[in-house]
């Protein structure tokens, strides 16, 4: 199964030059450690950031400089601060291009559910539901299986839903998935030495296996 710095390392090669990101809140925010260099890419916060680097080293460390998950970020040069109401005008207008974000339910029409758990106390629902319904493709990065080890992959959610029919593809630890339009998971990619059927047997949602599904390759 992979890492969680492993599932960022591959949500990477999703990026495309000229994009403007968006970095949810846990496994998502390790994405901006992995983008090639050779990429100009923009990312964003909700919280008032236009250009985030990479985590600081010990030496870098500003207390008063983070992203929407509160923790501490690098600035890429030519970046920009400003007001929260004016990063969500940007991101309700659509200026967004991809949002990669985490998840504790997706269903195989898309829908997504990442904000809360009843019985248990919130801050608040943040941005994603702002996130969902204005970004041109929506990529979740998340566990295969709970850790009670019930699959996270469903046919519906059963958790208060955050945004319908909205994700494109889902990165788990143990593989690619693109959501079909007509519903269900195609199966893309797998983690090295995870085989089809321990895949099959995890997804509650309907799985779509077309021919032989290669392993992911790492650089």
């Amino acid at each position: 199964m992979l890492t969680k710095d492993q599932i960022a390392q591959r949500i990477a090669k999703e990026v495309k030059n000229g994009q403007y990101i968006n970095l949810g809140i846990g496994i998502p925010t390790l994405v901006a450690n992995y983008i090639p260099e050779k990429l100009e890419v923009v990312l964003q916060s909700e919280n008032g950031l236009l250009g985030i680097g990479p985590f600081p080293t010990e030496e870098q460390i500003d207390p008063d400089l983070i992203n929407a998950g509160k923790q501490t970020v690098t600035m890429a040069k030519g970046s920009a601060l400003f007001n929260s109401a004016e990063s969500f005008a940007m991101i309700r207008g659509g200026h967004v291009h991809l949002t990669i974000l985490g998840a504790m339910e997706v269903s195989e029409n898309g829908d997504i559910a990442n904000w809360k758990i009843p019985g248990k106390m919130v801050k608040g629902m943040g941005g994603a539901m702002d996130l969902v319904a204005s970004a041109d493709n929506i990529i979740v990065a998340m566990q295969h299986c709970s850790r009670t080890g019930e699959s996270k992959l469903l046919s519906e959610c059963t958790l208060p839903i955050t945004g319908i029919r909205c994700v494109k593809k889902v990165v788990t630890d143990l593989a690619v998935l693109e959501v079909s339009e007509d519903g269900g998971f195609i199966l893309k990619e797998r983690a090295p030495g995870v085989s089809v059927e321990e895949i099959k047997m995890k997804t509650a949602g309907k799985l779509i296996v077309q021919g032989d599904i290669p392993e992911m390759i790492f650089e």
